[in-house]
């Protein structure tokens, strides 16, 4: 090829080639040729294949970005509605300590009147928000029509279960506020995933999972726990897919718990060592116990939800409201016998007993286990962990009388694992819960071995999970209901 450059034009003897576009020039460079003359400067056409292969890497792609501030501004939302809801739950409880105070004899009238009027309100604005709300959950994670989950873990669901928890912790009944708060965590991050339209279900399935986890987080500041939750309970499996996804959930719940509220534990701080020795005969006694403890109560809860026998069980069917109403009398009148201790979630007490601070009575374990029960079979919102936990403290206690040369608050934490995990039949999450409730790693292997041994206890009595039945029968009345 010959010829040379002049004015953008390529010329080869007389005749001119076809003006080329303008390509910007780099004055400083010299000529090819090393003449010294201004060149031109070549610049490299992206290939549109590799365009789209530097989208999707991890780090750049649009795409991942969203799906990831999904997660993490929901589990932020998540921690906020959390606190909020703890803070709410404490003032509804002391409201009903005030009245138990002023005026006792009037719970005999306001709780069967509340008990009925959350029944009607529920079955009437707020179908699917009754109980503990992570049968719920794990139902929605098991739900391939998508209407289906849209219903239960709807946003208006979600504030019934709020609005509906509260008006029974000021009634007195005996429930907590763990379990609502893992459904409406799950319906946020639900509602977080339609607004920004995930694509892909194992997508939404994961935001579900997410919100509980960090539920769990939030509710008790309890991280680990939250994250065992979800894999041994929710989901009941690790998954490569959604474990990262979970974690970060869980953490950024975690951080913005502590930033608002501070480093808190759930029930204060115990430095109680169960040393090798005889002091070890806590372990099986309060896993034996507390286990077939818990396997009972899962399978008055199960055996309820399947439906009361014979006359009972029409009375119920048919009247529903009205046995709400007498179940609240039954709280009512059980909370006059302990003399307002059962009423609410037992959180003050359990933690007074850990502390060390208080003690309770001989009777709490048996009347406030009676009080959880009447109030779950009434089928008002209301979830079971904090009660669980303050039925174990007071089987701690008592137990701690026929081993005197055992640390009290060793003993009480036995009890607290042995009946939660006898209950939930979750051994692992039972264990570290605790632990990290009560900030004591020293007794990470006798809560281990506690919980493990009453996870057996239990299965004697319930054999199967207390969550997972709940959730199966949930499953069968939605397809039911929606078909």
């Amino acid at each position: 090829m010959s010829g040379d450059f002049e004015g953008g034009a390529l010329r080869r003897g007389e005749a001119e080639a076809p003006r080329e576009t303008v390509v910007p020039r780099d004055e400083t460079a010299p000529h090819a040729g090393g003449h010294g003359r201004p060149g031109r400067l070549a610049l490299p056409v992206a290939d549109p294949q590799s365009l789209r292969r530097l989208r999707r890497m991890p780090l750049i792609s649009p795409r991942l970005w969203k799906r990831r501030l999904v997660f993490w501004v929901g589990a932020v939302m998540v921690s906020l509605v959390a606190i909020v809801f703890a803070r709410a739950a404490d003032w509804a409880g002391g409201i009903c300590h005030q009245i138990a105070a002023w005026q006792p004899l009037s719970l005999l009238v306001i709780s069967p009147a509340a008990l009925a009027f959350s029944l009607w309100l529920t079955r009437v604005a707020f179908p699917g928000a009754q109980g503990s709300g992570i049968p719920q959950t794990m139902a929605a994670l098991h739900l391939s029509d998508q209407r289906l989950v849209d219903r239960v873990l709807s946003l208006r669901v979600a504030i019934g279960k709020i609005m509906l928890t509260l008006v029974g912790l000021m009634a007195g009944a005996s429930i907590g506020r763990e379990g609502p708060t893992v459904q409406i965590s799950a319906a946020m991050m639900h509602a977080m995933g339609k607004l920004m339209r995930l694509p892909r279900q194992d997508l939404a399935r994961a935001l579900v999972l997410a919100g509980g986890a960090a539920g769990i987080s939030a509710a008790f500041n309890t991280p680990l726990a939250g994250i065992m939750f979800a894999i041994e309970e929710l989901s009941h499996s690790f998954e490569s897919r959604t474990s990262g996804t979970v974690m970060t959930a869980v953490i950024i719940s975690g951080i913005t718990t502590l930033a608002l509220v501070g480093s808190y534990t759930y029930f204060g701080v115990t430095s109680a060592v169960l040393n090798f020795g005889a002091g070890w005969i806590a372990v099986p006694l309060c896993a034996v116990c507390g286990g077939l403890a818990g396997g009972a109560f899962s399978w008055c809860l199960v055996q309820a939800a399947r439906g009361l026998p014979g006359r009972s069980g029409r009375f119920v069917l048919r009247h529903p409201i009205v046995f709400a109403a007498l179940c609240g009398l039954g709280v009512a009148v059980i909370g006059l016998i302990s003399g307002g201790a059962t009423y609410g979630t037992g959180y003050a007490q359990a933690r007074g007993v850990v502390e060390g601070t208080a003690h309770m009575a001989p009777l709490f374990f048996l009347l406030k286990l009676a009080s959880t029960t009447i109030s779950y079979i009434s089928g008002i919102p209301g979830g079971i962990f904090a009660p669980s936990l303050a039925v174990g403290a007071g089987l701690g206690q008592l137990l701690a009388r026929l081993i005197p040369h055992a640390p009290l608050g060793a003993v009480v934490l036995c009890g607290m694992v042995a009946y939660f995990s006898g209950v939930v039949q979750a051994p692992i999450t039972a264990a570290i819960i605790v632990m990290e409730m009560t900030d004591n790693q020293q007794m990470t292997i006798p809560l281990l071995a506690t919980s493990m041994i009453a996870f057996g206890a239990s299965r004697l009595i319930c054999r199967r999970p207390l969550y997972g039945t709940l959730a199966q029968r949930f499953l069968i009345a939605m397809e039911r209901g929606h078909g």
